[in-house]
């Protein structure tokens, strides 16, 4: 039989091969069971006959099934080859055979229904993943109970957004024994995807590997809030609990998971939202643990005033003060919105707390907000008294304060500061300048005052500064103190003025108030003339006003002769005799007594003259006295002079013989130094002539 088919094999002729074959084989000979030539049957009909291999496959049972199948498979008679396998039950073949050569996954999925066999079903499985029919290869990989493709099935799953189907699947391949994280995870998310908490919660309470953090965050990123909320709770991120609680509206258990969280972040997140929400009293909580941060301060600020929440916001401020922890900014925003949104509280603020303050920054505000008064004071606590001064001056009807603006006068830096506020006080408060005169007078130019007011027309204004400075003996001073004497007839002012400072134009003002009607002044002018010893022009003023007794005095005052017997032969010319008395007394040491004597004579006024010539009399009487009385008081003295020493001598003589011979004195010994040569020549003279 062997060399028979070799030889119709040589000869190629399979036809003739085949219905040799299926003599030999198909029909009851000793030769029908044989595998080899069932095989040569089955393999001879695909290569010349393809019609009859679906007969031989049901026909044959002894033929090498897989690699008959294989062979079939390869000149693609796959019905042939899926029957061959599945005739040899060669399952996880046949079912290879329907998905990727004949590529109905119905089929495969009937064919594995009927044998139910886990291989097949994972075949199905793979095929049905790729085909992205999702559910039914999670069905199919849950029958199979094969995890080996996990990682492929999460992410076809997630793609497709099959999680109820995921479930089922982690939980079969946890079920194997299977603890890795990434299944754990997707686990997690998928029980929180389709709202199953209960089943979520347990998972997370027990062993897991699920990384629970970034589960929680896909939850949040997604809105799953409820299960992002269990999935924090767990791990204890009380951070992204405080948001998600805050997403959930449970305001309350935000507030407290931000206190466990403890983090400005956190803080921030739940006070804006319970901001939005109207939850005020959670919000300030929330704000105090905040605003005690300085970097934070100023965010929270803006967001409630964005919000337009001005009230809410100066209650958390205001309630911030009492904090341990309360800083700078605290206080400084606080003065800000009183600026913005509450001005009567404002001033009350700065004065409590100025050392506690921002300054530069609330003056900003200030001057953004127009509140000059408050200004004004924060320019007085910063030191900036020159800014203060501007203030009150350019905005008096707000800013200024008699008391306040006198205080910051003395201590501002720029003089010319101080003749600016003169300058207002003459236009809008002149009752009270002579006050600011007398608190600036120590650093007042008295010259610029004086030529200041005097442009204004205001010098009578200041009389009181001025008697006040006038002790500094200035020339503007004393001119204005006479000029405004002058105008108000004040002839005794004018005349203690001129007495007691004598820095001014006496001759000028002299001249001018000679003119004058009063006869005081004409006085004064006599008595200036006087003063520069301008003695004749205020005599000749004195007699011209009848003023006799003041002529006298100056002429006495004068010391020159000629005037008075001038002003006594004036009054004998007049026939005044009482003047001509009352002169001569006044003017004794000027007039001789024959002057005298002659006017008298010669004017029948005798008798008014005796006392003058009296009292001559009399002071000559006392001179010869008193002469007299001294040569005898000198003569006693000489007397008295010589007896006493006369007593001395003889005292010292007593006692000589009592005492022991003197030593001779050294040669020289005692002699004036003005004497010496003599003596020296007298000595070398002695020595000459042995002693004679």
């Amino acid at each position: 039989v062997s060399i028979t088919v070799k030889a119709f094999m040589t000869a190629e002729l399979p036809n003739e091969l085949i219905e040799l074959l299926e003599k030999i084989v198909l029909q009851n000979s000793s030769f029908s069971g044989n595998p080899n030539l069932q095989n040569l049957l089955i393999l001879t009909a695909i290569k010349a006959d393809k019609t009859r291999v679906m007969d031989y496959i049901n026909r044959l049972d002894a033929f090498d099934g897989p690699a008959v199948g294989e062979i079939a498979v390869g000149s693609e008679l796959y019905e042939e080859a899926f029957a061959i396998y599945r005739k040899f039950q060669l399952n996880e073949l046949a079912v290879k055979v329907l998905l990727e050569n004949v590529e109905t996954i119905e089929r495969a999925h009937e064919f594995a229904t009927k044998v139910d066999e886990p291989k097949v079903w994972s075949e199905l499985a793979a095929a049905q993943l790729l085909a992205n029919t999702v559910p039914d290869a999670i069905a199919s990989y849950i029958r199979a109970n094969d995890h080996s493709a996990s990682t492929e099935v999460i992410a076809a799953a997630r793609r497709a957004g099959c999680y109820d189907d995921m479930v089922k699947y982690l939980q079969m391949v946890r079920k194997k024994g299977v603890k890795e994280s990434h299944v754990d995870t997707e686990l997690a998310y998928s029980f929180a995807h389709t709202n199953q908490h209960g089943p979520l919660e347990e998972f997370i309470s027990g062993p897991n590997a699920a990384n629970i953090a970034s589960v929680g965050d896909r939850c949040f990123d997604e809105g799953l809030f409820e299960a992002a909320k269990l999935l924090y709770q767990s791990v204890s991120n009380w951070g992204r609990l405080a948001s998600t609680l805050v997403k959930l509206h449970q305001f309350q258990a935000a507030v407290d998971a931000a206190r466990k969280a403890n983090s400005p972040k956190t803080w921030k997140e739940v006070c804006f939202a319970c901001v939005d929400e109207g939850e005020f009293r959670l919000a300030q909580l929330c704000g105090l643990s905040i605003i005690v941060q300085a970097d934070e301060l100023e965010e929270v600020s803006e967001y409630y005033q964005r919000a337009g929440k001005f009230d809410e916001l100066l209650s958390l401020m205001e309630a911030g003060l009492g904090l341990e922890r309360a800083h700078m900014g605290i206080y400084t925003e606080l003065g800000i919105l009183y600026a913005r949104y509450k001005e009567e509280k404002l001033m009350e603020h700065l004065k409590l707390f100025a050392n506690k303050l921002n300054i530069p920054k609330l003056i900003r505000t200030c001057e953004e907000e127009r509140h000059w008064k408050a200004l004004a004071y924060l320019y007085v606590s910063y030191d900036e008294h020159d800014n203060a001064a501007n203030v009150m001056m350019q905005h008096s009807t707000t800013a200024w304060e008699h008391i306040a603006f006198k205080d910051v006068m003395v201590k501002v830096a720029n003089n010319e500061l101080y003749y600016k506020a003169l300058n207002f006080y003459l236009d809008e408060h002149p009752d009270t300048l002579t006050d600011l005169l007398e608190v600036l007078k120590p650093r007042l130019d008295h010259a610029r005052v004086v030529d200041l007011m005097r442009r204004a027309g205001q010098l009578p204004l200041i009389r009181p500064y001025l008697e006040s400075v006038q002790p500094s003996n200035l020339v503007a001073v004393n001119d204005a103190i006479n000029e405004l004497c002058i105008e108000e007839e004040d002839f005794e002012g004018l005349r203690q003025s001129i007495d007691s400072f004598d820095s001014f134009d006496a001759l000028a003002l002299a001249h001018r108030v000679e003119k004058m009607e009063l006869l005081e002044f004409r006085r004064i002018a006599a008595h200036l003339y006087v003063k520069n010893l301008r003695w004749r022009q205020a005599m000749d003023l004195q007699r011209k006003d009848k003023l006799y007794k003041d002529a006298m005095e100056t002429a006495a005052q004068s010391g020159e002769s000629d005037l008075a017997l001038e002003l006594l032969q004036f009054f004998t010319d007049e026939k005044k005799p009482e003047c001509f008395a009352a002169c001569l007394f006044t003017c004794y040491e000027l007039i001789k007594p024959d002057v005298a004597l002659e006017l008298a004579w010669m004017n029948g006024m005798m008798e008014y003259v005796m006392p003058f010539v009296i009292q001559f009399v009399r002071e000559y009487s006392n001179k010869v006295d008193n002469l007299v009385q001294e040569k005898k008081d000198r003569a006693n003295a000489e007397t008295t002079a010589e007896e006493e020493a006369k007593a001395q001598a003889a005292q010292a003589n007593m006692y000589a013989s009592l005492l022991p011979p003197a030593l001779p004195a050294a040669p020289g010994q005692g002699i004036p130094p003005d004497q010496m040569a003599a003596y020296q020549a007298a000595q070398q003279q002695q020595q000459m002539y042995g002693g004679y």
